[in-house]
């Protein structure tokens, strides 16, 4: 079985606003997964309807209110969508990213080394929730959310001089 997968990230706006998109890719690079699509857009709010309610239920799941203030602030500026591959690269992404509210985020991981603030602080104060990324949370919403975020021929297929490295090899028979 191939455990080869693909997993959208979109680097959110606080994290491009705040320049530090390049030490986030690099992170995902370091981790030997592989980039096969990327691009700063600015999606509209039609957009993102589709991505956060009805892929990913968010009104559904926490309110129009919480829907509204996201849906504000992912239109402040651009954002960096990201093809990342790699062996079971959507658990190892959502590892790498952290828990969505960055309070329960440990330091090692990008929420935990980059953000602080709590949701609980961002929905009493009617603020938005910095939390700098968003990453597929399985299979299914990786395939819908690459499908709304990438067109066909926008996500390319290469190999990389480390890859049979990064992602292991078959052991070759010794001479003896």
């Amino acid at each position: 079985m191939d455990h080869v997968e693909q997993t959208l990230v979109v680097l959110k706006p606080d994290a491009v606003q705040r320049g530090i998109i390049g030490e986030i890719i690099s992170r995902f690079e370091r981790a030997g997964l592989k980039i096969s699509g990327l691009k700063m857009v600015a999606p509209d709010d039609k957009h993102f309807h589709k991505h956060y309610e009805e892929i990913g239920t968010l009104i559904s799941r926490r309110g129009q209110q919480i829907y509204d203030v996201t849906l504000a602030t992912m239109t402040d500026s651009p954002v960096i969508a990201i093809v990342l591959e790699g062996i079971d690269a959507i658990e190892h992404v959502r590892k790498m990213v952290g828990p969505t509210d960055p309070k329960e985020s440990l330091p090692g991981t990008i929420r935990g080394d980059f953000t602080h603030v709590s949701r609980t602080h961002a929905v009493e104060a009617g603020r938005t929730l910095p939390n700098l990324i968003h990453a597929s949370a399985n299979k299914e919403e990786a395939k819908q959310e690459l499908d709304l975020w990438f067109d066909e021929g926008s996500i390319y297929s290469y190999r990389t001089p480390h890859q049979e490295i990064v992602r292991g090899r078959v052991p070759q028979k010794r001479e003896q």
